[in-house]
Protein backbone atom coordinates (compact mmCIF):
# COMPACT_ATOMS: atom_id res chain seq x y z
CA UNK A 1 0.00 0.00 0.00
CA UNK A 2 1.12 3.28 -0.38
CA UNK A 3 1.70 6.00 1.50
CA UNK A 4 0.62 10.29 0.73
CA UNK A 5 3.46 11.95 -0.33
CA UNK A 6 5.57 14.29 1.84
CA UNK A 7 3.86 17.62 1.07
CA UNK A 8 0.99 17.20 -0.82
CA UNK A 9 -0.93 20.18 0.18
CA UNK A 10 -4.50 18.05 1.01
CA UNK A 11 -2.70 16.13 3.57
CA UNK A 12 -0.52 18.65 5.72
CA UNK A 13 2.21 17.00 8.02
CA UNK A 14 0.02 16.93 11.48
CA UNK A 15 -2.74 15.02 9.12
CA UNK A 16 -3.28 11.79 11.14
CA UNK A 17 -3.27 10.23 7.39
CA UNK A 18 -0.46 11.71 6.17
CA UNK A 19 1.86 9.09 7.53
CA UNK A 20 1.72 5.72 8.80
CA UNK A 21 2.72 5.42 12.43
CA UNK A 22 6.39 4.14 13.34
CA UNK A 23 7.13 1.77 16.12
CA UNK A 24 7.95 -1.48 17.61
CA UNK A 25 4.70 -2.63 16.89
CA UNK A 26 4.18 -1.72 13.04
CA UNK A 27 4.15 -4.82 10.86
CA UNK A 28 4.33 -4.38 7.06
CA UNK A 29 0.92 -5.90 5.35
CA UNK A 30 1.64 -8.10 2.90
CA UNK A 31 -0.19 -10.55 1.00
CA UNK A 32 0.13 -13.95 2.47
CA UNK A 33 -1.76 -16.99 3.37
CA UNK A 34 -1.56 -18.97 6.78
CA UNK A 35 -3.18 -21.54 8.85
CA UNK A 36 -4.77 -18.25 11.02
CA UNK A 37 -7.12 -17.08 8.26
CA UNK A 38 -5.08 -13.63 8.35
CA UNK A 39 -6.74 -10.96 5.88
CA UNK A 40 -3.89 -8.23 5.48
CA UNK A 41 -2.59 -7.45 2.14
CA UNK A 42 -6.71 -7.95 0.79
CA UNK A 43 -8.12 -7.09 -2.64
CA UNK A 44 -10.45 -4.45 -3.02
CA UNK A 45 -12.79 -6.98 -3.59
CA UNK A 46 -11.93 -8.81 -0.18
CA UNK A 47 -11.94 -5.37 1.89
CA UNK A 48 -13.13 -5.67 5.39
CA UNK A 49 -16.80 -4.75 5.41
CA UNK A 50 -15.87 -1.13 7.35
CA UNK A 51 -14.64 -0.47 4.18
CA UNK A 52 -17.37 -1.77 1.31
CA UNK A 53 -17.59 1.13 -1.71
CA UNK A 54 -14.30 3.08 -0.72
CA UNK A 55 -11.78 3.71 -3.43
CA UNK A 56 -8.69 2.11 -4.07
CA UNK A 57 -7.21 5.72 -3.80
CA UNK A 58 -8.91 6.69 -0.80
CA UNK A 59 -8.56 3.16 1.01
CA UNK A 60 -4.77 3.28 0.74
CA UNK A 61 -4.95 6.82 2.62
CA UNK A 62 -7.28 5.02 4.88
CA UNK A 63 -4.95 1.89 5.33
CA UNK A 64 -1.78 4.23 5.49
CA UNK A 65 -3.01 6.11 8.90
CA UNK A 66 -3.13 2.34 10.97
CA UNK A 67 -0.74 0.21 12.21
CA UNK A 68 -0.95 -3.24 12.02
CA UNK A 69 -0.61 -5.47 15.70
CA UNK A 70 -0.80 -9.07 16.57
CA UNK A 71 -2.21 -10.06 19.78
CA UNK A 72 -1.35 -13.18 21.67
CA UNK A 73 -3.71 -15.72 22.72
CA UNK A 74 -5.37 -14.11 26.29
CA UNK A 75 -3.52 -10.68 25.42
CA UNK A 76 -6.07 -7.48 26.49
CA UNK A 77 -7.23 -5.14 23.79
CA UNK A 78 -8.52 -2.96 26.33
CA UNK A 79 -10.41 -2.88 29.66
CA UNK A 80 -14.41 -2.42 30.18
CA UNK A 81 -14.40 1.37 31.52
CA UNK A 82 -11.12 2.66 30.46
CA UNK A 83 -11.08 5.64 27.96
CA UNK A 84 -11.08 4.91 24.29
CA UNK A 85 -7.54 5.92 23.12
CA UNK A 86 -7.54 3.21 19.90
CA UNK A 87 -9.97 1.60 17.61
CA UNK A 88 -9.56 -1.60 16.09
CA UNK A 89 -10.44 -3.18 13.04
CA UNK A 90 -9.70 -7.05 13.31
CA UNK A 91 -8.81 -8.79 10.10
CA UNK A 92 -7.91 -12.17 11.69
CA UNK A 93 -8.17 -14.40 14.86
CA UNK A 94 -11.43 -13.77 16.91
CA UNK A 95 -11.78 -11.72 20.00
CA UNK A 96 -14.00 -12.39 23.55
CA UNK A 97 -16.14 -9.40 24.55
CA UNK A 98 -16.96 -9.17 28.35
CA UNK A 99 -18.79 -7.30 30.61
CA UNK A 100 -18.58 -7.70 34.20
CA UNK A 101 -21.78 -7.54 36.43
CA UNK A 102 -22.17 -5.41 39.72
CA UNK A 103 -21.15 -8.86 41.86
CA UNK A 104 -17.85 -9.23 39.93
CA UNK A 105 -19.46 -12.03 37.45
CA UNK A 106 -18.26 -12.00 34.18
CA UNK A 107 -20.70 -12.57 31.23
CA UNK A 108 -19.62 -13.33 27.59
CA UNK A 109 -21.38 -10.99 25.18
CA UNK A 110 -19.85 -12.29 21.54
CA UNK A 111 -16.83 -13.34 19.63
CA UNK A 112 -15.70 -10.67 17.31
CA UNK A 113 -14.43 -12.60 13.72
CA UNK A 114 -12.53 -10.44 11.44
CA UNK A 115 -14.33 -7.26 9.73
CA UNK A 116 -15.77 -6.39 13.43
CA UNK A 117 -14.62 -2.84 14.41
CA UNK A 118 -13.66 -2.63 18.18
CA UNK A 119 -14.18 0.39 20.64
CA UNK A 120 -15.71 2.81 17.70
CA UNK A 121 -19.67 2.54 19.72
CA UNK A 122 -17.70 3.52 22.77
CA UNK A 123 -15.77 6.23 21.21
CA UNK A 124 -18.67 8.03 19.51
CA UNK A 125 -20.86 7.45 23.03
CA UNK A 126 -19.42 8.43 26.11
CA UNK A 127 -16.01 8.21 25.31
CA UNK A 128 -14.93 4.72 27.67
CA UNK A 129 -14.80 1.15 26.33
CA UNK A 130 -18.22 -0.48 27.19
CA UNK A 131 -16.85 -4.03 27.51
CA UNK A 132 -13.66 -5.98 27.39
CA UNK A 133 -11.78 -7.38 24.51
CA UNK A 134 -9.25 -10.19 25.15
CA UNK A 135 -7.53 -12.27 21.99
CA UNK A 136 -9.48 -15.64 22.35
CA UNK A 137 -6.39 -17.15 19.56
CA UNK A 138 -3.61 -15.58 17.96
CA UNK A 139 -4.84 -12.64 16.20
CA UNK A 140 -4.04 -9.45 14.15
CA UNK A 141 -5.79 -5.59 13.73
CA UNK A 142 -5.71 -2.76 11.88
CA UNK A 143 -5.33 0.24 14.32
CA UNK A 144 -6.19 3.91 14.44
CA UNK A 145 -5.72 6.31 17.31
CA UNK A 146 -8.86 7.44 18.47
CA UNK A 147 -8.57 11.20 16.75
CA UNK A 148 -7.21 10.04 13.60
CA UNK A 149 -10.31 7.30 13.31
CA UNK A 150 -12.52 10.33 14.20
CA UNK A 151 -11.23 11.84 11.17
CA UNK A 152 -11.31 9.11 8.91
CA UNK A 153 -14.95 8.82 9.98
CA UNK A 154 -14.83 12.28 8.84
CA UNK A 155 -13.38 12.48 5.42
CA UNK A 156 -14.22 9.00 4.09
CA UNK A 157 -17.83 7.70 3.69
CA UNK A 158 -17.92 4.99 6.00
CA UNK A 159 -20.47 5.82 8.31
CA UNK A 160 -23.11 3.60 6.60
CA UNK A 161 -20.81 0.38 6.53
CA UNK A 162 -19.57 1.41 10.58
CA UNK A 163 -23.45 1.54 11.59
CA UNK A 164 -24.61 -1.60 9.52
CA UNK A 165 -21.41 -3.47 11.35
CA UNK A 166 -23.09 -2.77 14.89
CA UNK A 167 -26.30 -3.44 13.97
CA UNK A 168 -25.74 -6.72 13.19
CA UNK A 169 -24.28 -7.19 16.34
CA UNK A 170 -27.07 -5.42 18.17
CA UNK A 171 -29.62 -7.83 16.04
CA UNK A 172 -27.65 -11.37 17.77
CA UNK A 173 -27.82 -9.89 20.86
CA UNK A 174 -31.33 -8.88 20.57
CA UNK A 175 -31.87 -12.36 19.05
CA UNK A 176 -30.22 -14.22 21.82
CA UNK A 177 -32.33 -12.22 24.69
CA UNK A 178 -35.86 -13.01 22.79
CA UNK A 179 -34.48 -17.14 23.23
CA UNK A 180 -33.32 -16.90 26.76
CA UNK A 181 -36.83 -15.07 27.12
CA UNK A 182 -39.09 -17.75 25.00
CA UNK A 183 -37.38 -20.77 24.54
CA UNK A 184 -36.25 -23.56 26.32
CA UNK A 185 -33.15 -24.42 27.06
CA UNK A 186 -31.80 -27.23 24.49
CA UNK A 187 -33.18 -25.47 21.47
CA UNK A 188 -31.43 -22.16 22.40
CA UNK A 189 -27.78 -23.84 23.32
CA UNK A 190 -28.18 -25.65 20.32
CA UNK A 191 -29.03 -22.22 18.58
CA UNK A 192 -25.76 -20.30 20.06
CA UNK A 193 -23.76 -24.02 19.23
CA UNK A 194 -24.29 -23.24 15.15
CA UNK A 195 -23.74 -19.36 15.25
CA UNK A 196 -20.26 -20.28 17.13
CA UNK A 197 -19.48 -22.61 14.03
CA UNK A 198 -20.07 -20.02 11.96
CA UNK A 199 -18.47 -17.20 13.50
CA UNK A 200 -15.53 -19.55 14.93
CA UNK A 201 -15.80 -23.14 14.17
CA UNK A 202 -12.79 -24.78 12.40
CA UNK A 203 -13.18 -28.03 10.00
CA UNK A 204 -11.63 -30.77 11.04
CA UNK A 205 -11.69 -34.37 9.54
CA UNK A 206 -15.19 -34.06 8.69
CA UNK A 207 -17.01 -32.09 11.71
CA UNK A 208 -16.26 -28.39 12.92
CA UNK A 209 -14.60 -27.59 15.77
CA UNK A 210 -14.75 -25.08 17.87
CA UNK A 211 -12.85 -23.93 21.18
CA UNK A 212 -14.94 -22.59 23.76
CA UNK A 213 -15.22 -23.92 27.64
CA UNK A 214 -19.04 -25.04 28.86
CA UNK A 215 -18.82 -21.93 31.13
CA UNK A 216 -18.62 -19.73 28.37
CA UNK A 217 -21.49 -21.29 26.27
CA UNK A 218 -23.36 -21.16 29.41
CA UNK A 219 -22.65 -17.29 29.52
CA UNK A 220 -23.85 -17.07 26.28
CA UNK A 221 -27.06 -18.97 26.46
CA UNK A 222 -28.62 -17.56 30.24
CA UNK A 223 -28.01 -20.68 31.81
CA UNK A 224 -25.59 -22.68 34.12
CA UNK A 225 -22.70 -25.00 33.52
CA UNK A 226 -24.84 -27.93 35.18
CA UNK A 227 -27.03 -27.17 32.67
CA UNK A 228 -24.83 -27.27 29.43
CA UNK A 229 -22.34 -30.03 30.80
CA UNK A 230 -25.93 -31.91 30.53
CA UNK A 231 -26.75 -31.13 27.45
CA UNK A 232 -23.32 -31.74 25.79
CA UNK A 233 -23.08 -35.03 27.65
CA UNK A 234 -26.24 -36.36 26.21
CA UNK A 235 -25.76 -34.95 22.62
CA UNK A 236 -22.24 -36.84 22.74
CA UNK A 237 -24.15 -39.80 23.90
CA UNK A 238 -26.05 -39.51 20.33
CA UNK A 239 -22.84 -39.47 18.53
CA UNK A 240 -24.18 -35.55 18.03
CA UNK A 241 -20.76 -34.07 19.22
CA UNK A 242 -17.72 -35.29 20.82
CA UNK A 243 -16.21 -33.74 23.90
CA UNK A 244 -12.91 -32.69 24.70
CA UNK A 245 -11.06 -30.31 27.01
CA UNK A 246 -12.53 -26.82 26.69
CA UNK A 247 -13.54 -27.98 22.55
CA UNK A 248 -16.83 -29.24 21.34
CA UNK A 249 -16.30 -30.87 17.78
CA UNK A 250 -19.55 -31.09 15.75
CA UNK A 251 -20.00 -34.07 14.24
CA UNK A 252 -23.95 -34.36 13.06
CA UNK A 253 -25.43 -31.03 11.83
CA UNK A 254 -28.87 -32.22 10.97
CA UNK A 255 -29.79 -33.64 14.36
CA UNK A 256 -28.66 -30.14 16.13
CA UNK A 257 -30.49 -28.41 13.78
CA UNK A 258 -33.87 -30.51 14.48
CA UNK A 259 -32.99 -29.45 18.25
CA UNK A 260 -33.02 -25.47 17.37
CA UNK A 261 -36.27 -26.08 15.41
CA UNK A 262 -37.74 -27.98 18.99
CA UNK A 263 -36.79 -31.35 18.73
CA UNK A 264 -36.06 -31.78 22.63
CA UNK A 265 -36.28 -36.09 22.12
CA UNK A 266 -32.30 -35.72 20.82
CA UNK A 267 -31.86 -33.99 24.40
CA UNK A 268 -32.02 -36.69 26.45
CA UNK A 269 -28.86 -39.35 26.86
CA UNK A 270 -29.85 -42.42 25.24
CA UNK A 271 -27.80 -43.16 22.38
CA UNK A 272 -28.97 -43.93 18.98
CA UNK A 273 -26.94 -47.23 17.96
CA UNK A 274 -25.64 -46.66 14.42
CA UNK A 275 -25.61 -43.27 13.93
CA UNK A 276 -23.04 -41.88 11.30
CA UNK A 277 -22.05 -38.29 11.20
CA UNK A 278 -23.70 -36.10 9.13
CA UNK A 279 -22.17 -32.91 8.97
CA UNK A 280 -23.00 -30.40 6.07
CA UNK A 281 -20.31 -28.24 4.23
CA UNK A 282 -21.30 -24.87 3.97
CA UNK A 283 -20.25 -23.36 7.54
CA UNK A 284 -17.14 -20.98 6.87
CA UNK A 285 -14.46 -21.12 9.10
CA UNK A 286 -12.77 -17.43 10.45
CA UNK A 287 -9.40 -17.77 11.94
Amino acid sequence: MTTPQKGNNRFPQDDPFCHRPRGADSLAIVRRKNPEGDRHGRTAAERPPLFAGILPGDYAKIAAGARVKEFKRGEVLFLEGDSVRQVLLLTSGSVKMTKVGLSGNEVLLRFSVPGAVLGAAGLFSNGKHCSTAQAFRLCRALVWDAPAFKTLMERFPVHQNMARIISQELLELEERFREVATERVGPRVARQVMRLMEQIGQPVDGAVKIGLSREDLAQMTGTTLFTVSRLLSAWEARGIVRLGREVATICDVQSLRAITKGDESLCSARPVSGRKPLYQKGFKSHG
